[in-house]
């Protein structure tokens, strides 16, 4: 089996666990997540309140000291979403991704792309808290934090999960690109 791009975050007693859909190349190249000098995922965790301070990209290994994990659905594939191969975000994906959520049994999984909750959790889902649960992990699907997907981009959602996990001290002044 290849070895996979980007090792997970993961173990027991997460409040929240962050999935994309695969390591962009710059996160590839990097070895750490959300690794494009303009993707907003870690000014957005800082303004919501759930890091100190915004991290470096390679600081990702830290997020556990913070109750967060990090993983993606395709391990072994990298690029935007039309780069992925057949099959990246398939079922065998989609329940690989499930079975490591069992396993640590995060209070949240969140999602920070609508393809990538929908390659996991079905068609036709919406921003926000899903209905249904991976076990007893509650669901969320919040906008891609990707310069790609500015046009969808709304901090408001992202606000909405942090208020939920417990998070009281947040900015979100400064990420609110749209509405």
């Amino acid at each position: 089996m290849p070895k996979t791009i980007l090792v997970d975050v993961l173990q027991p007693g997460l409040d929240v666990v962050f999935c994309g859909t695969a390591p962009g190349h710059a996160s590839a190249a990097a070895r750490a997540y959300y690794a494009h000098k303009t993707n907003l995922f870690w000014p957005t965790l800082h303004a919501i309140g759930l890091t100190p301070h915004v991290f470096a990209p390679h600081e990702f290994p830290k997020l556990t000291d913070l109750k967060i994990g990090l993983t993606d659905i395709a391990k072994y594939d990298q690029g935007s979403d039309d780069e992925l191969l057949p099959g990246s975000l398939g079922q065998q994906a989609a329940e690989a991704l499930r079975r490591r959520i069992l396993k640590c049994q995060p209070r949240f999984l969140a999602f920070t792309s609508k393809t990538g909750g929908e390659a996991v959790m079905g068609k036709g889902r919406h921003y926000g808290p899903q209905p249904d649960m991976i076990g007893a992990t509650k669901v969320w699907i919040l906008p891609s934090t990707s310069f790609r997907a500015r046009r969808s981009w709304n901090v408001a959602f992202w606000h909405d999960l942090a208020a939920e996990i417990g998070v009281k001290n947040a900015n979100i002044d400064g990420l609110a690109v749209s509405r």
